[in-house]
């Protein structure tokens, strides 16, 4: 159905959690901290080509030669609000990772992405970059998100979402072919308002408990 720029992650936990995600009656606590916890497993997929280097180590018992990550460039650019939430669960596992932020909001009329906010480390064109937002629905905010990303001068960029829709995933790859998406599941389609059905409702309004 996809490219293999697309990458869908089916691992029996992703997908265990991801089943509460859906559960209306998931409360904002237990919803936050499943959402942290969907980033950093799909953090050990989008991770899995970072460079590695050998290092010299004396352990208890010997020296030896290592591997360690080379450079620590990465960079994590949350879509707020959303993407907030994934941010926690994927500095637990790279606490070296610089952090931007893309402030983007839908226009309820046209459901396109409108600026209101991006701040980024001095040095993000040098690091590789992974997008967060918990949903792909319209595909709007990813492309702005990274379009506004290789307006910085960055090269190498991943898309994590947790929910997609095939609408969303399609404008990506047609707008921006050379990056990568990674998501726990696709569902069938787009409401009138453009949102994910059968979906999980608003990320957002269940991370902070707001509607």
């Amino acid at each position: 159905m996809f490219d293999s720029k697309v990458h869908i992650l089916d691992h029996p936990l992703l997908q265990h959690k991801l089943g509460i995600l859906r559960d209306k009656n998931t409360g904002v606590k237990e919803f936050r901290e499943i959402v942290s916890e969907v980033a950093a497993l799909e953090c050990y997929e989008a991770t899995r080509d970072l460079p590695l280097e050998d290092v010299e180590i004396e352990t208890p018992i010997a020296k030896g030669t290592f591997k360690c990550l080379a450079g620590k460039k990465l960079a994590i650019v949350p879509i707020l609000r959303a993407g907030l939430g994934m941010v926690d669960g994927i500095l637990n596992l790279v606490p070296s990772a610089k952090v931007g932020h893309i402030g983007l909001y839908r226009d309820p009329e046209t459901h396109q992405p409108v600026e209101y906010y991006c701040k980024m480390p001095d040095d993000i064109d040098q690091r590789d970059v992974i997008v967060l937002d918990p949903m792909l629905a319209t595909g709007g905010s990813a492309v702005a998100a990274i379009q506004f990303m290789k307006n910085y001068g960055c090269q190498h960029i991943k898309l994590m979402n947790i929910l997609a829709a095939p609408q969303g995933i399609e404008a990506v790859r047609k707008a921006h072919p050379d990056v990568d998406i990674y998501v726990a599941a696709v569902d069938p389609e787009l409401n009138g308002h453009a949102y994910i059905v059968p979906g999980l409702g608003d990320a957002g309004d269940r991370i902070f408990g707001t509607k």
